[in-house]
This record gives structure tokens, C-alpha cells and sequence, in this order.
């Protein structure tokens, strides 16, 4: 019998519900533009860089320059818009807000005008020139600081002033990407390798600007069961590699690094140093000389966060070559060197900055230089 003393609404239980169905409605067709946008866009080209054949040793760049916004944050910038959607974090006419050395933002503002909502910003007054008037063009806003160790809080701070999101890619780079398959990159590269010479490649070369590329490859070569090394190359002035080689999370540096996009002065929380299986630290004038070959072998200008993974690169080619091995190793161009032409590819900005790239030039020129029989092999 029911107790007639019990108000009803406890007999019921509590029921609070706040399904908007018009809300629901701007988030199904905000996630149905990404994933279209995904089926229109998703792959990019696999070049081959020319070594000579007798070498037994190909390598691969995985042109991620080719995506509409320009860089390898496109995949990333998706990734992070479909996460954010599905978990209920962005709303509509509530703006967005990145902390981003610039290739992010610039293609984090992509998809925030793709799907209608405001963008904001915040990078070092030391980006590029380029990268600000692209995350403008696409209707963002650039919020500038002078220290880029104060992007995050900043970034935090005008999120919560404006009520909107902060998208904080250092933290959800490594979470929101299926590392499983889903045609992320890991997945493209296989399929793209499956019928060449060597189509499992001994090492794939990465760099870290968050870290979750590296994690979304390594976590798919150990899911599908494969021999593949992932190595990481980081750059001068970042605390990725020292706090990989001490197993210190805590791990900082006092200067940013000069090489836009890569590189941090704190290891980032989406960097799993576990997954890791081989960092190399490549000085800046390394990057800078890397790209100037580049250009040559391909025709082909790319960022210096492109430089740093190709020194690594070729440094392998150049131990296995040592050692008698055959195989192949993969590798990215992360963006256009059009973006830098008044940084990278300036004498005068490579100058005022103490970059000079000579030696390192000599020694790629030596390392590509025709084979003579009987001769050692140059390791770069």
C-alpha cells in the first residue's frame, strides 16, 4: 500500500531534462559538415624523395601540406572539432578558443567557420606573418602575447570570459584522434605503402608539437601488430627530448623553440613518451639545411618542422646504408615553406637569429654525393 504522508514527486524520483531539439539539430549538421568536409579531404599524397637504387633504401614523405588549411593541424583541427561536438562542448554563436603556435589555429578556424561559430586565437607575437593573416582569412581572430608560455592561460581566460570553449589541443591531441584506424594517418600510410619494395618501413619519423601525431602512430603500429620504430626528431629549445631521455614529465626549457609548430617548453600532456621508440635531437641549422635540400631533390619548399623530421630521416638512411640494411622509412612535410619565406627562407631573418645551416649543408652534400666503390659510407 502506498504511503499517502510521501510527496509524489519523491515517489517519482527527480527528473530534470534538457534535451533542446533545436540545439541537437545544429549539432547534427555541424558534425554531418566535418565529416563531410573528412570524406572530401581526408588523404594526402605519399612522395617518394629520389636516392639513388643501389642504395636499398627508400624514403617516403607523407605530404600533409596538401590538405585545404595547408598543414598536418587539418587532420588534427577535425579531430578535435568532432570530439569537442560529440561531448557536448561547443555551442552555437559561443566562440572557440586555441592556444596554437599557428598551423592549429589556422586550421581550427577552418572548421569553426565551417560550422558557424566564432574563433579565437591566441598565439606568440613571434608567428609568422603568413599564419596570422590565414587564421584570419577563414574569420578568426588573433589574440597575441608576448611569451609563449602564456598562450594557455590566456586562452583559458577568454574562453571563460566569453562563455565559449577552450579546444586545448596540447591536452586532447593524443585522445581525440582514433588511433585504431578511421583513416587517420597512420591507417593512410600503411595502405599507401602496401605495394611497394618495402612496404612495412623500418622507422616512421615524426616531430612533436603536441605529441599526438607520434602517439597516434605508434599506438596503431603496435595495434595492428607491426616491427615499424617510430622516432620522434625535436628540435633546439624544447623539453620533449630531455624529458623523454630522463623519463621526466616535469621537464622545461627557459627559450621556445624557432622552429614553428614543433617543439615545446614543457612536455605536453597529449607527448606519451612510452609509445616512443627512438628520439633524436636535430639543431635548428640541421632543420634549415634539410629544407634547402629538399627544395633541390623535389622541387618543393616546406616548413622547417619539415627540416628537422628529414635530417632524422636521412641520419637513418644513412646508419642503415652503414650497416648493409635494406628497407624503407616514412616521414612528413608538415606545411608549406611559403608560410615562412620572410623566416626560414630569409638570409637576413637566418642571420639576425644565428642559424647558419653551412656546415650541416656541407655534410648533406657529402652524404648525397655519388658512391665510389670501396669508399666508406658518410653518416650524417
Amino acid at each position: 500500500m502506498t504511503d499517502t504522508n510521501v510527496p509524489r514527486s519523491s515517489l517519482a524520483g527527480e527528473d530534470i531534462n534538457r534535451y533542446d531539439s533545436a540545439a541537437r539539430r545544429w549539432l547534427i549538421d555541424a558534425v554531418n559538415a566535418v565529416q563531410s568536409e573528412a570524406r572530401r579531404t581526408s588523404d594526402t599524397h605519399l612522395l617518394q624523395v629520389p636516392l639513388p637504387s643501389e642504395w636499398g633504401v627508400d624514403l617516403y614523405l607523407k605530404d600533409e601540406s596538401s590538405h585545404p588549411t595547408g598543414s598536418l593541424k587539418h587532420r588534427l583541427a577535425r579531430s578535435l572539432f568532432l570530439h569537442a561536438l560529440c561531448n557536448g562542448w561547443i555551442r552555437p554563436g559561443r566562440p572557440v578558443v586555441e592556444a596554437s603556435s599557428g598551423s592549429t589555429a589556422v586550421s581550427e578556424a577552418y572548421f569553426a567557420q565551417l560550422i558557424g561559430v566564432p574563433f579565437i586565437a591566441v598565439v606568440a607575437g613571434t608567428t609568422s606573418a603568413k599564419k596570422i593573416s590565414l587564421i584570419e582569412s577563414y574569420g578568426g581572430q588573433c589574440h597575441l602575447v608576448d611569451d609563449a608560455n602564456e598562450v594557455y592561460e590566456v586562452a583559458a581566460r577568454l574562453a571563460a570570459e566569453s562563455g565559449g570553449h577552450y579546444m586545448d589541443q596540447f591536452t586532447y591531441a593524443e585522445r581525440a584522434t582514433d588511433w585504431r584506424g578511421n583513416n587517420n594517418i597512420a591507417e593512410s600510410i600503411f595502405f599507401q605503402m602496401s605495394l611497394e619494395p618495402h612496404p612495412e618501413p623500418a622507422w616512421i619519423v615524426a616531430t612533436a608539437g603536441t605529441g599526438g601525431t607520434s602517439a597516434t602512430l605508434a599506438r596503431y603500429v603496435r595495434y595492428t601488430g607491426r616491427s615499424t620504430g617510430i622516432c620522434v626528431a625535436d628540435p633546439d629549445n624544447s623539453a620533449f627530448f630531455a624529458g623523454w631521455r630522463n623519463e621526466d614529465p616535469e621537464a622545461t626549457t627557459e627559450h621556445g623553440s624557432r622552429i614553428e609548430g614543433i617543439g615545446r617548453q614543457r612536455v605536453e600532456a597529449s607527448f606519451i613518451p612510452s609509445s616512443i621508440d627512438r628520439m633524436m635531437h636535430v639543431p635548428d641549422a640541421a632543420s634549415i639545411a634539410s629544407i634547402q635540400l629538399l627544395e633541390e631533390l623535389i622541387g618543393r619548399r616546406a616548413g622547417a618542422s619539415t627540416g628537422t623530421s628529414l635530417w632524422a630521416a636521412l641520419r637513418i638512411v644513412s646508419q642503415m646504408r652503414a650497416a648493409g640494411q635494406k628497407g624503407s622509412i616514412v616521414s612528413l612535410i608538415c606545411d608549406p615553406g611559403e608560410r615562412y619565406l620572410d623566416k626560414y627562407y630569409s638570409p637576413e631573418w637566418l642571420a639576425e637569429a644565428g642559424i647558419d645551416p653551412s656546415d650541416h649543408r656541407a655534410r648533406l652534400k657529402e652524404f648525397m654525393a655519388p658512391s665510389v666503390s670501396g669508399c666508406l659510407v658518410t653518416v650524417i
